[in-house]
């Protein structure tokens, strides 16, 4: 069953879980869906919309997808550990995994949007990129730049209008 809540109810928990162990972020484009671990992101409201913000990098698996479905879901888990999963969904590539199959998830169909979130979660978001920001490194701080940065693999940061936001049982 789902509740819907609103976007900013849970924030305080949302911006507590990316910053202590991260959330999944899922997306799909026709029919392959891949799931990835982000550890960074915002929640808030812009342009008179609730928004969530994700950065993914161009070298991800998951830039090629959200590049084409220009949608994304958000779940988190308030009540079960998924330390695992999260560490799974992280370090492994969706090229070569089915990161579902590997953390025996279930894809639960969204409310309002194609890509789905996922069941054994219980907080979940459902994001439409109405705005993208390649980052520009020159305007990024040095100290930023050389500890995250090294590789000169930037990120793309995505802000998805927040279309839904629930929680499941």
């Amino acid at each position: 069953m789902r509740k819907d809540v609103a976007f900013n109810e849970y924030s305080r928990e949302v911006i507590a879980q990316l910053a202590s162990g991260g959330a999944f972020l899922t997306v799909k484009d026709k029919e392959k869906a891949n799931i990835m671990t982000i550890g960074w992101g915002n929640i808030g409201y812009m342009w008179g919309k609730p928004m969530l913000m994700v950065m993914v990098r161009y070298s991800r698996y998951t830039y090629g997808l959200i590049e084409k479905a220009k949608e994304f879901t958000v779940s988190l888990s308030r009540t079960k550990d998924l330390k695992k999963e999260l560490l799974i969904c992280g370090r492994q590539s969706g090229r070569d995994l089915d990161k579902f199959k590997e953390c025996q998830f279930t894809p639960l169909e969204g409310k309002s949007l194609s890509t789905p979130v996922i069941q054994e979660c219980d907080l979940h978001y459902e994001c439409k990129v109405i705005y993208q920001q390649a980052m520009e490194p020159g305007l990024l701080c040095n100290e930023l730049r050389e500890k995250w940065y090294q590789g000169h693999d930037y990120h793309v940061l995505y802000f998805g209008e927040i279309i839904a936001s629930y929680i499941t049982d």
